[in-house]
């Protein structure tokens, strides 16, 4: 197979994280070609093809020089056996004409991993209100007042900002905080933004667990991402430390109702959020924790992936 991948500029991805190097390596160790793009090297013509500048890419196993690339080729993109879009957010509005430009490739016959209108559809914060019965408490709102009634009802409250990644712009807000309107300011930009507050779920001291689901199936093993001393957040980004474990029957549960429903909307691969016993986050634009996971168990979720591309062709 040819397989392109849109990603961040190559020398900024590193290798001993990156789960898009993770999945190139897997594909390359099986004889596939690999091929890299960013996402505003993509353009349209009057035929309707998209086409972007191309490399392809010779992996290697060294994480400080892991690749060699060949000389940029102006390449159709629905001529490859599978796009992979592994952009990593923000969702701002070039992401979003990112995913209007892989449209295109679609109607032109070609794949595209996840689906391009999934990736539009399935906001990472807000599509677990699609399941209720999985996620705990929850109130999406801008009204300030509405924020401060949820707080008042369920004490001890996580605020997020819809479009944050990483543990970015995340706090904790007890009923009792001094600080509680000047956050709930903050958050909302007093009253004008949308945000996301959930009830405290204490089992975060035992990891904020990152559940792979691969073609609506959980992998046998996640990454509890556990906070550092004095933290909420278990985000690597913010300081947590990444403990791989095998998914629990609770986790196993999630994965499997919502898989059923990322199926039918064209996400092959994703990665769910998951403390305690409650679904908490949808990650579908550019899920990581497959290398940590592979070090700590030799379980490969690449291999699952690549297992699901070759049957797709």
């Amino acid at each position: 197979m040819r397989l392109a991948f849109v990603v961040d500029p190559l020398e900024k991805l590193k290798a001993y994280k990156d789960s898009s190097i993770a999945m190139m390596r897997e594909a390359a160790r099986r004889g596939h070609e690999v091929h890299a793009l960013q996402a505003r090297d993509m353009s349209a013509a009057a035929d309707g093809k998209i086409r972007a500048a191309t490399v392809a890419l010779a992996l290697r196993d060294d994480d400080h020089d892991w690749y060699r690339a060949g000389s940029p080729s102006r390449s159709v993109l629905a001529d490859f056996d599978v796009v992979l879009m592994r952009k990593d957010p923000p969702f701002d509005q070039e992401y979003y004409y990112a995913t209007l430009l892989l449209d295109g490739v679609q109607a032109n016959g070609g794949r595209v991993v996840n689906s391009p209108r999934a990736l539009r559809d399935w906001n990472e914060k807000l599509s677990i209100l699609a399941f209720p019965k999985l996620a705990p408490p929850t109130l999406v709102a801008s009204a300030m007042d509405e924020l401060h009634a949820f707080v008042d009802e369920h004490r001890d409250v996580v605020m997020k900002k819809l479009d944050g990644m990483g543990g970015a712009m995340i706090f904790r807000v007890r009923a009792e905080d001094p600080n509680r309107n000047v956050i709930v300011e903050t958050m909302t930009s007093l009253g004008s933004v949308t945000v996301m507050a959930q009830r405290y779920i204490p089992e975060i001291a035992d990891g904020d667990k990152r559940v792979l689901v691969i073609d609506g199936k959980p992998f046998s093993h996640c990454l509890a991402r556990i906070p550092k001393k004095g933290e909420t957040r278990g985000n690597l980004a913010a300081g947590g430390t990444g403990v791989a474990r095998p998914i629990t029957a609770r986790d196993r549960e999630i994965g499997e109702a919502v898989g059923r429903d990322l199926v039918k909307a064209g996400i092959v691969f994703a990665g769910l959020d998951v403390i305690g016993d409650y679904l908490t986050e949808v990650n579908v634009t550019s899920p990581t924790c497959i290398v940590e996971i592979a070090e700590q168990t030799g379980k490969n979720a690449a291999r699952d992936l690549l297992d699901v591309l070759e049957k797709g062709r």
